[in-house]
């Protein structure tokens, strides 16, 4: 299949490899001119997942036509603030039904609009789909085993990708539930903050498993009020994604959550871990849909108060562990 990647980043280049080793002609396009020379000149992300020697049959462009053009598959694959701009760039450029497959992760801070809703706003004569899990590029490019999901509105497209995707080591499984599975993706991002604030504090391993199982609660409740299914976002999407997120040293995530709770500003942080944090660009948005929905989400709420209302990682831990007594279920 003939296959067309919009972002060169470590996700975007560690799916071209995955996909043109599974025997598929890839094109891969960034905006950047210099990261194009680069992964031209040495077929090897030097900058986000270096030491992986990526197929010679890729092609990388600067040109968003030559990704577009006539591709069995399109994946998103550009940080979640740029899905919107990167969208509006295709008009015009695709043909009717055209299958695309996001892999990023996140909420639209400005609308609160999944991803997927986001492209097919842009975009509305395609066919899109997600794929998401736990799935750092940096084990994906290496060929560690992986299992993720992929999610489409009819199953027939899903089981179409999965067949695309998957290999011996990329083990991919299929659903209809697009929204779990975009909520599992980007409520982790957020719980993966306050995971890596409580590292951050110094503090130890009941805390983080305290983190995981009541972030997966919030996450469950916000879901169940948006129509998701909870079997979705007790899987790969959401308990998946959301503890491999909170535990792993490639986390972006986790480890500018580190860096807060060593009193650093969510800024600094950003700019010390050098990639785009999703978190902190969903945590706002997923704190409006759990107001939107009335659903108590009080680690969210604590993350957003560390990061944009100027309270500390410790003051806010002290608060949660503060509230009112409750039962478990």
């Amino acid at each position: 299949m003939v296959i067309g990647i919009l972002g060169a980043g470590s996700w975007g280049t560690a799916l071209a490899n995955l996909l043109a080793n599974n025997g598929h002609d890839v094109t891969v396009w960034s905006i950047d001119e210099k990261e194009v020379a680069m992964l031209n000149e040495f077929h090897e992300q030097k900058d986000r997942l270096p030491g992986v020697i990526l197929n010679k049959n890729i092609k990388f462009t600067t040109d968003i036509e030559a990704v577009a053009a006539d591709k069995g598959i399109i994946v998103f694959a550009v940080p979640s603030p740029f899905i919107r701009g990167t969208a509006k760039k295709l008009s015009g450029l695709l043909k009717k039904g055209q299958i695309i497959v996001n892999v990023s992760k996140g909420i639209e801070e400005a609308t609160l609009s999944t991803l997927v809703e986001v492209i097919e706003e842009e975009l509305p004569d395609t066919n899109v789909s997600v794929l998401s899990g736990p799935s750092h590029a940096e084990e994906v490019g290496r060929e560690i085993p992986t299992t993720v999901v992929v999610g489409s509105k009819n199953i027939e497209t899903s089981q179409l990708i999965q067949n695309v995707f998957m290999n011996d080591y990329f083990r991919v499984y299929t659903s209809t539930d697009i929204t779990g599975i975009e909520l599992g993706g980007s409520v982790k991002n957020v719980i993966a903050l306050a995971a890596g604030m409580s590292d951050g504090m110094g503090c130890g391993d009941n805390t983080k498993a305290a983190l995981i199982t009541r972030g997966i609660a919030e996450m469950m409740r916000l879901g169940a009020a948006m129509g998701a299914e909870m079997k979705t976002l007790a899987g790969l999407s959401g308990m998946g994604d959301l503890i491999v997120t909170c535990t792993s040293k490639h986390s972006r995530n986790r480890n500018a959550g580190y860096l807060i709770g060593q009193g650093l500003s969510y800024e600094q942080a950003m700019a010390e871990v050098k990639m785009v944090v999703e978190g902190v660009y969903s945590a706002k948005a997923t704190l409006a849909l759990a107001n939107q929905y009335h659903v108590d989400m009080p680690i969210v709420e604590a993350v957003n108060d560390v990061l944009f209302n100027g309270k500390s990682a410790k003051e806010a831990m002290m608060e949660l562990l503060a509230r009112d007594r409750k039962s478990e279920i």
